[in-house]
């Protein structure tokens, strides 16, 4: 054993006990790795650095890029919404729809694609049920992984082991060959993460603490006491009210009423003093007027009473919003009443609510005169609120709703986002270009077609995973240049060779996920499939059953964070840590080991011919 080896393995165990104790955060003790490592001599500065230009490595931040458009469109919200409707309540019943999806997926594309574009779906799914996001990001990734055990292209190291059998003039695999090994593996992974997601953190605290000072558009109705103050009406044949302005009407006038929004030909659009009605406009008011006198109203002017589906428009909040504010001692509106002011021409927004300390103020709101201090809620789209925040209007914005984390920045664009999804699948499905370049077109098609933006595009990458997975890449390079892995090979070969056959495919699945710990399973494959293939013919037995056991060992990467990119992009929206991988991965890895062991035999047999 060389210096540099020592020092590498040296480095390694530091690393990995800095996981294990979480201190400093996992990116951070990447970092410390790229930079101690050079100076072992066994990889240079530029080779460490190698990893920013890896493929894999872009890929992941493109399916970043992919996953934030499904989300902004709204594809990653109605998938959520399926789930969520197909399971109920029933936490159970969800986790088993989603690693059943998840897995069927993985099988004809990228797990790391598929993980990436799952995690916005569990985030909606456990904003919506209150479901913690930690008791679903494991069971993504474990089905995730598991999707490499289904078909031949679903995962590198498959491709890479039935490579080298070809390549030795062996027979190789066929696309299903993995199936049926996958299929009851998902099965035991589905129950086993029914009895393990107890021993899984529970971030719905965490969570609650950080929205826990923001106010709900729920609260804000009961506190200014907005219940039964929404109406909608749609302009009639012959009503007066066609042709007219808004600032003809005077609906404020006419029955304390204002005009929050119009509806024209299925969409919201923001009036103004200009804006002219028309026939078959539906109007959205707020009036504190009695409905019996509203209704006297509507006869008068033939408005058809539309029905409500939501307290206060609620149905209506990726359109329209609401936010506080109050009012500086130098804000233009001091002295004013409501309607003198004019709110909608400065702010593009309706004031339906004034309270002064503790008071909210329920009659006669429009006539009210305001005052240094008041706090006022308004009304109106999401745009014209965003806009508040950032300029001075006569007023300074105190919070927004939890709801404004909800709105979709680019709704309307659902079939734009799934059309790229499928061609970047179907580009993967079929290998006509690498993978790394059809995600990359998917990102260039979806800025193109307005679902994402730069700006958005570069806020979706999460730098804290890629810096973790680039850090720790040039170990794969150390260990095999400092002799570590032909270390481990011949010994792997000395310890088996007086085991039976079971005994040697145990200690060679053993090995290989040991090595997928530290290694990529892509290079872990490279590494081992050679030697399984060796093993083989020193026994007489079939090559098959042993290339099989490494491609299965290969996605066994359940035990650590660092085992996989897939469980990597989990860690920081689960809230796990190094430990959490270590006491769910492990034991079920173990239960892989032994199906995997039992069922290979039985399916590929060890020998092809009958022994006298």
């Amino acid at each position: 054993m060389s210096n540099e080896l020592i020092i590498v393995l040296g480095l390694l165990v530091t690393a990995i006990v800095m996981f294990a104790i979480n201190k400093p955060r996992m990116d951070a003790v990447a970092l410390i790795m790229l930079v101690a490592l050079p100076f072992t001599g066994a990889v240079s500065m530029g080779e460490a650095l190698q990893g920013f230009s890896d493929p894999n490595i872009v890929l992941i931040a493109a399916l970043f890029v992919i996953g934030d458009g499904l989300v902004r469109t709204g594809v990653a919200r109605k998938l959520g919404d399926w789930l969520t409707a197909r399971a109920g309540n029933s936490e159970t019943k969800l986790m088993v729809l989603l690693m059943i999806v998840v897995c069927g997926l993985g099988s004809t594309m990228s797990s790391t694609a598929v993980t990436a574009i799952f995690i916005p779906v569990i985030l909606r799914i456990s904003s919506v049920t209150g479901t913690a996001a930690s008791k679903l990001m494991m069971p993504l990734s474990m089905a995730a992984l598991i999707s490499g055990m289904m078909t031949l292209v679903a995962t590198a190291p498959n491709l890479v082991v039935n490579s080298e059998l070809i390549r030795q003039g062996k027979e190789g695999f066929q696309f299903f060959s993995f199936t049926p090994f996958g299929l009851p593996i998902l099965i035991l992974a589905i129950v086993y993460m029914l009895i393990a997601r107890r021993w899984l953190p529970d971030a719905k605290k965490d969570s609650n603490a950080v929205t826990s000072g923001r106010p709900s558009l729920a609260d804000w109705v009961k506190q200014y006491s907005l219940a039964g103050r929404e109406h909608q009406y749609r302009i009639g044949q012959g009503s007066t009210l066609n042709g007219k302005t808004v600032e003809e009407i005077a609906l404020s006038n006419t029955f304390q009423a204002s005009l929050i929004s119009i509806q024209r030909d299925g969409r919201l659009i923001q009036p103004t003093r200009t804006t002219e009605l028309l026939t078959g406009d539906v109007l959205l008011l707020d009036s504190p007027v009695p409905t019996e006198d509203v209704s006297q109203v509507t006869k008068e002017y033939t408005l058809e009473s539309m029905p409500l589906s939501g307290a206060y428009f609620s149905d209506r909040t990726q359109e329209i919003g609401m936010s506080e504010v109050i009012l500086p001692a130098d804000s233009e509106f001091i002295g004013q009443t409501v309607v003198g002011a004019r709110f909608r021409e400065s702010t593009g927004l309706t004031v339906i609510g004034l309270r002064r300390g503790r008071v909210a103020h329920e009659s006669n709101l429009q006539e009210e005169k305001l005052k240094i201090g008041d706090t006022l809620l308004l009304i109106g789209p999401w745009k014209s609120i965003q806009n508040l925040q950032k300029g001075n209007k006569g007023v300074v914005a105190l919070s927004l709703p939890v709801e404004f984390d909800e709105v979709l920045p680019v709704a309307g664009k659902v079939l734009q986002a799934v059309f790229c999804l499928f061609l970047v699948v179907g580009l993967m499905v079929s290998g006509l270009v690498p993978n790394v370049q059809a995600a990359l077109l998917g990102c260039l098609l979806m800025g193109l077609l307005g679902c994402v933006t730069l700006e958005s595009s570069y806020r979706s990458i999460d730098w804290k995973t890629i810096v973790l997975i680039v850090g720790m890449l040039p170990f794969s390079t150390a260990l095999q240049r400092t002799g570590g892995v032909d270390l481990a090979a011949e010994g792997l070969m000395y310890a088996t060779s007086e085991l039976g056959t079971h005994g040697v495919l145990a200690t060679l699945f053993i090995i290989t996920a040991m090595l997928g710990m530290f290694i990529s399973n892509t290079a872990t494959a490279v590494l081992m499939a050679p030697v399984a293939i060796a093993m083989s013919e020193d026994l007489g037995a079939s090559a098959a059953p042993f290339a099989m056991i490494v491609a299965l060992a290969a996605s066994t990467a359940f035990m650590t964070p660092v085992s996989s990119p897939v469980n990597t992009l989990v860690v920081t929206p689960g809230n796990y840590s190094f430990g959490d991988f270590v006491k769910i991965g492990v034991p079920f890895s173990i239960v892989v080991m032994i199906v995997s062991v039992i069922m290979v035999p039985l399916l590929l047999p060890l020998y092809t011919t009958v022994l006298p």
